[in-house]
């Protein structure tokens, strides 16, 4: 008998971990983004079914990851840059929840708003397998980009690149872009 429970107990975590990993692994390029209710740390629910028609950045990251610190200017001077434009953005924390003052702490001096990723009502991205991590879902809710720091990191020009093409046409966004990128000369 005691053998047919560890047997059990061990199937249920294994099941637990393989859904998350394929939560996870379904967050792709070209799928449709899992979904994600958060409420925010200012007690807003962010909810990414409900921005239909916007474009909208999902960055998970911690305090303690230098690599997401180091990316954070670059999303926050692009989020004040296009906000206006039709996108929309949200910061995820994989902190621990005692460690909440350090996320408020970092975020007082970011226009983006953020959320622990243990609040989370839903998440079907499940945990992320590296950090930082963050995907550009279209107004469709497709998942247009994936950034790491291994594969394509966070900048200017990797933002730029990403979702400029898909912000909504009318919204005058490409029309403020300089077209030869950022270093070319107006």
């Amino acid at each position: 008998m005691r053998r047919t429970t560890l047997w059990s107990a061990a199937a249920g975590v294994s099941t637990v971990l393989c859904a998350a990993a394929l939560a996870f692994a379904s967050a792709t390029v070209g799928n449709a983004a899992p979904a994600l209710v958060v409420p925010e740390l200012d007690g807003q629910i962010f909810d990414l079914s409900a921005l239909h028609g916007e474009v909208v950045i999902v960055n998970f990251w911690a305090t303690w990851c230098p690599p997401c610190r180091a990316e954070m200017p670059a999303l926050d001077a692009f989020y004040r840059r296009y906000h206006g434009s039709g996108l929309e953005m949200i910061g995820v924390s994989s902190d621990r929840p005692h460690d909440r003052s350090d996320v408020t702490k970092v975020m007082q001096s970011l226009s983006y708003p953020a959320a622990m990723m243990d609040d989370a009502k839903v998440n079907d991205f499940g945990p992320p397998d590296v950090l930082p991590v963050t995907f550009v879902v279209d107004g469709s809710g497709v998942i247009r980009a994936k950034f790491t720091p291994d594969q394509t990191p966070v900048t200017e020009k990797s933002l730029t690149d990403a979702v400029l093409p898909i912000l909504p046409q009318n919204s005058g966004a490409h029309a403020s872009v300089n077209p030869g990128g950022p270093n070319a000369k107006p």
